[in-house]
């Protein structure tokens, strides 16, 4: 009886660990999309604005572009297989005034390699850049 009810604990375990494991993994995946959107936002932030390209990760204000990201938080300007996180930047349009923001869109998608309006893993971040 005793060996009958160790065993159904057992199973109920068992059919949980796959579970937490995904849970862990979502999780570490944004925690990683989280750092990646706040260093670049931190690097165009520290750009000075005299210059239209940011220092660490390139990005030229004013024009849309895609980097990717591995692991280990290293950039590249294109898919390689390494690769597990796409950043899109985007610009939405602003009031057109003379002092308006730059706004500045960055959605991270994950896996790299998936349709970023499919992809199963999906972080946004909005800003806005003081540049005059």
């Amino acid at each position: 009886m005793a060996l009958g009810i160790a065993a159904v604990g057992l199973i109920a375990i068992f059919g949980l660990l796959p579970i937490g494991a995904e849970t862990n993994r979502n999780a570490a995946s944004q925690t990683a999309t989280s750092n990646i959107l706040a260093s670049i936002a931190a690097d165009m932030r520290a750009t000075p604005n005299a210059l239209t390209t940011s220092g660490v990760y390139h990005v030229t204000f004013g024009t849309p572009q895609t980097l990717y990201f591995d692991d280990l938080g290293s950039f590249a300007p294109a898919l390689t297989s390494t690769s597990k996180y796409r950043v899109d930047i985007a610009y939405p349009a602003n009031s057109g005034l003379t002092r308006a923001p730059t706004y500045v869109k960055l959605i991270v998608t994950w896996p790299a390699q998936a349709d970023p309006a499919s992809a199963p893993g999906k972080v946004q971040l909005f800003a806005a850049f003081d540049r005059h």
